[in-house]
């Protein structure tokens, strides 16, 4: 979902990011990372109101409501046509009774309901955006009981991005009710530079798509898989930017369509550890008990949800193997090993040669010579501690993941 790319001078950057702080968005609505569903990866345009009931109901039965997932969110193309007050309206063949009724079922479940809309003239698909219509639309999407907007960037030639985001921004704030406001212009402009007064999470790369490692040509833009989208903003530091209420959002998750167990896993992992905001993006109505184990998988999640908020950095990149390690309230720690290669790997790690681990951006620090902690592996049964070296056998794309907690 992507259109013509835009470039901005540093010092309009900086001038609008000025702009932007003295403003305010709804606090407290993305003080860990969202987690929820999105309809675009499994059904593109083809979504109506019955099945956005069905995944809600699915939601919940499936158990990932009670794991944390809370919102279903519907993508492009339920729009209609603006009414001749200018109002917009929904598809009315696909949408009969309604948004409001829609978001009514929705809330009666205990989750909220997500919309999209784009800065931009028009949608990637076509349909009418907000451009021009930001307060009205936001004013529509409160009074229909909306809970998160994501706002893409299709259709905005010649267009600010800091501005059209803000302004949507204000828009929703003054409309009342809050929403979580999730930027979607694919990391373009350096989103992580300027976006944390202006929305609760920003995109950092085009469209993903269920590969581990390819790309995805569309002649003027591309769709990226797992790793392509992990190495992308690889040099950038991200992590600095991200934090409580606002975060660096690595696109919706492609757990269960079509990649392997062994990749969804490391998928899910890497996404929890970056603290992207997971957002499922299967069919919650037919998906398989591994698909289920992955996306409900508990101490994953609490990676992902851990109130410090502190993005995992990478701390050893060496051939195939790369470690990513999480500080964690309390003291703790995750340590990810992942194998990116197309064949199993054997690895050992001495607690004690790797004895240091200094995340300089957040002030947390490990020395093992003068620390000892329990680990517990994450995916499998495990435990033990950090007095012996750590023996794995890692299959093809695969991950361990180890929770770490200080002998006290």
């Amino acid at each position: 979902m992507r259109s013509t790319i835009l470039t901005w001078a540093t010092g309009f950057l900086v001038g609008w990011a000025s702009l932007a702080a003295n403003a305010e968005k709804f606090q407290h609505l993305a003080d860990t990372p969202a987690m929820g569903w999105n309809s675009w990866n499994t059904f593109d345009c083809n979504v109506d109101e019955s099945m956005i009931r069905e995944m809600a109901d699915a939601m919940v039965e499936s158990g990932m409501k009670a794991a944390g997932y809370e919102y279903i969110n519907i993508d492009d193309c339920w729009h209609g046509e603006r009414d001749v007050k200018g109002n917009i309206q929904v598809n009315k063949e696909r949408f009969p009774s309604g948004m409001k009724a829609l978001a009514d079922y929705v809330h009666q479940r205990g989750l909220k309901l997500g919309i999209y809309s784009d800065a931009g003239n028009t949608t990637c698909a076509g349909y009418p955006g907000s451009r021009g219509y930001e307060y009205q639309d936001a004013r529509t999407y409160a009074e229909w009981g909306i809970d998160y907007l994501k706002y893409d960037w299709c259709d905005t030639e010649n267009i600010n991005p800091i501005g059209a985001y803000t302004t949507m921004r204000d828009a929703l704030k003054r409309a009342g009710r809050p929403i979580l406001f999730s930027i979607c212009e694919w990391g373009d402009n350096q989103p992580w530079s300027w976006a944390q007064d202006v929305g609760h999470s920003w995109r950092v790369s085009g469209d993903i798509y269920p590969c581990w490692d390819c790309e995805l040509s569309w002649g003027s833009w591309s769709s990226w898989g797992v790793l392509k989208i992990l190495d992308m903003r690889a040099d950038e530091r991200l992590r600095q930017y991200a934090g409580p209420g606002h975060w660096n959002d690595y696109d919706m998750l492609e757990v269960g369509n079509g990649m392997t167990e062994a990749q969804d896993r490391s998928h899910f992992t890497l996404w929890a550890m970056l603290n992207s905001p997971l957002i499922a993006g299967n069919d919650l109505r037919n998906m398989s008990d591994a698909t289920r184990d992955i996306l409900t998988n508990r101490d994953i999640i609490a990676l992902n949800q851990d109130v410090l908020g502190v993005q995992a950095m990478k701390y050893l990149h060496q051939g195939e193997l790369m470690i990513y390690v999480k500080p964690l309230e309390g003291g703790d720690w995750a340590f990810m090993f992942l194998n990116r290669g197309d064949t199993p790997l054997s690895y050992t790690h001495d607690w004690a040669h790797h004895f240091e681990v200094k995340d300089d951006q957040f002030g947390h620090h490990i020395n093992f010579h003068d620390q000892q902690f329990t680990w517990r592996r994450l995916w499998r049964d495990g435990e033990g501690d950090t007095s012996k070296p750590l023996r794995l056998k890692l299959a093809a794309h695969d991950v361990a993941v180890l929770r770490l907690s200080p002998v006290r």
